[in-house]
């Protein structure tokens, strides 16, 4: 499999070398660090995402074929439901029957099922079974479409809500294993959806789902724009302490926090920290509403990850381990591995690489599709392999194998 990766790497390298191409501009245009595609050309790491995967090809005219390898030879962790997904996302089934509504005769759409498969949908996310979710994505997609079209007048605004938390669903999805452009896609149509259920909280949910989406595509200033913009325009609405809203706008609040620390903005982390626990303290708990997961604790786990990204480990092992996660509800074991690959991170940057290692199985245990699709976890388990002592982390070659890494 390494010999399969250097391969890639070697052929991607020499592909940006006749474009003359540098690494940091190559990098930049697929949203990736300079660090991730030297990784990349070296053979150190595999791709590890379908839509990277497609740019790179598009870009510097590599058949997609040839930078994949079959499983025996490993090289490129994909995604397996994104090719199913994209075709659901380009089928356009409705368009004759909008242009020729008449002919053919179509089937009425049912809404209660479309409702129960967007919660199970939702469910499986929140516990971090991606791969499963994604395979039933395509489904409701094409569902939500047809009910757009299909559903009588008088509950079209039924159908459009509907659809639009589809595209939520699907955003969120498709952004968590890295498949950002789709992800992307999602959430803009997410926002149409909203518009045409003339639905501000919907919108605004929207905005939430693009703020994290622009935080992958390595777009920080754009997320913190569409996030706080929206975070004070719900806010000066008339009713703006009902639950619901209040969830909202600390989401928002929270994608500020994940934008303003990638940018290294430590006064506006603080800034949107302080905002976010004073919505928290006033919704009054941890509650789930429109599947943000907002409450004290999930301030609390960004204050961890903002932490960590600032490179100040000892706070956040500090806020890491008084953190009392079985307040979030019990279906958000997403949420419940992320602070433990955050801590993983934390002790990776101490040089701890002994407990750094038990909090990734720590985090495995929990979820190991979220270990596989995390590329910062990747990066933290690059690092640790690098510079690996095996008797006191005997099984660190065991998981990095597992997630991908090698």
């Amino acid at each position: 499999m390494k010999d399969a990766r250097k391969g890639i790497g070697q052929q991607l390298a020499r592909a940006r070398r006749r474009r003359g191409l540098s690494q940091v501009v190559l990098a930049g245009l697929i949203g990736r660090s300079e660090s991730w595609l030297s990784q990349v050309e070296r053979g150190a790491r595999s791709i590890d995402s379908h839509s990277v995967l497609t740019q790179l090809g598009e870009i510097l005219g590599i058949p997609l074929e040839d930078l994949t390898v079959d499983e025996k030879g490993g090289g490129v962790q994909r995604y397996e439901a994104a090719a199913l997904v994209r075709d659901a996302l380009t089928s356009y089934e409705t368009i004759a029957s909008f242009v020729a509504p008449s002919s053919p005769k179509t089937q009425v759409a049912d809404l209660a099922w479309l409702s129960n498969e967007l919660r199970a949908v939702n469910r499986l996310y929140q516990a971090a079974h991606y791969d499963t979710a994604g395979q039933r994505l395509p489904r409701l997609i094409k569902a939500a479409e047809h009910a757009a079209q299909a559903t009588p007048v008088r509950r079209r605004r039924t159908a459009h809500t509907l659809r639009a938390l589809v595209y939520h669903s699907a955003a969120m999805t498709l952004n968590r294993v890295g498949e950002t452009e789709l992800a992307w896609t999602a959430a803009d149509r997410s926002l149409a959806a909203a518009r045409e259920a003339d639905a501000p909280l919907l919108a605004g949910a929207s905005a939430f789902r693009l703020g994290y989406v622009f935080v992958r595509m390595r777009e920080p200033e754009r997320a913190k724009s569409i996030a706080l913009s929206t975070a004070a325009a719900l806010g000066s609405v008339p009713g703006r302490h009902d639950p619901q809203r209040l969830s909202l706008v600390g989401g928002l609040h929270l994608v500020g926090v994940t934008a303003a620390a990638r940018q290294f903005d430590r006064a506006e982390v603080d800034a949107n920290l302080k905002q976010a626990r004073r919505i928290a303290t006033a919704l009054g708990g941890d509650y789930n509403h429109f599947w943000t997961a907002f409450g004290p604790t999930n301030v609390r786990i960004h204050e961890l990850s903002a932490a960590v990204t600032f490179g100040d480990p000892r706070q956040a092992i500090d806020i890491g381990e008084s953190l009392d996660v079985s307040r979030l509800a019990p279906g958000l074991r997403g949420r419940r591995a992320q602070v433990r690959l955050d801590l993983a991170r934390a002790y990776g940057q101490q040089r701890k690489d002994a407990a750094a290692v038990n909090m990734l199985l720590d985090a495995e245990h929990i979820s190991p599709e979220l270990v596989r699709y995390d590329v910062r976890t990747h990066d933290l388990l690059g690092a640790l392999i690098k510079r690996e002592h095996r008797a006191s982390t005997p099984q660190l070659r065991g998981l990095a194998h597992r997630a991908g890494v090698i």
